[in-house]
């Protein structure tokens, strides 16, 4: 079997009906559109979704409310009882030192530092930002803030 000899299948597609090509061809007169009125007009279609001039489907639904912020900036966060943890005395903590430590999965996001548990170990943290409550904790174990 060669591409040029692949027929198609009998009866696999039917002829198009021929409408209004007078009353012996069995659809003459009214040609399937009945007597009168605007779909038996030329030119009397409705649009779609068109509901007889009841308010349509697509109007009833409710609308989306609000807007999303393009700007918005989604951090990585990482609390500072984590760090206690994770961290020894001393360390830099960093996107890949976070990276390395499992705290994060990736480096695409910035990171921000946040307050949640206590920190009793001195490190160096160079993160892209840090919430209050967190700096005052890093500083207070005699931490330092880059």
């Amino acid at each position: 079997m060669q591409i040029h000899t692949i027929t198609r299948s009998k009866g696999l597609s039917k002829p198009k009906k021929r409408l209004g090509r007078g009353n012996g061809s069995g659809k003459g007169t009214y040609a399937g559109r009945g007597r009168k009125g605007q779909s038996a007009r030329t030119g009397g279609k409705r649009r779609p979704g068109f509901s007889g001039g009841q308010t349509t489907l697509m109007m009833r639904m409710p609308k989306l409310g609000g807007f999303k912020n393009h700007n918005r900036v989604e951090y990585t966060v990482v609390n500072v009882d984590t760090l206690e943890k994770k961290f020894t005395a001393n360390e830099t903590v960093d996107k890949n030192s976070l990276l390395a430590k499992g705290l994060i999965n990736s480096t695409k996001y910035p990171i921000k530092i946040l307050g949640n548990g206590n920190l009793s170990i001195a490190l160096t943290v160079k993160v892209d930002k840090i919430s209050k409550i967190a700096g005052e904790k890093i500083t207070q174990a005699k931490g330092k803030i880059e």
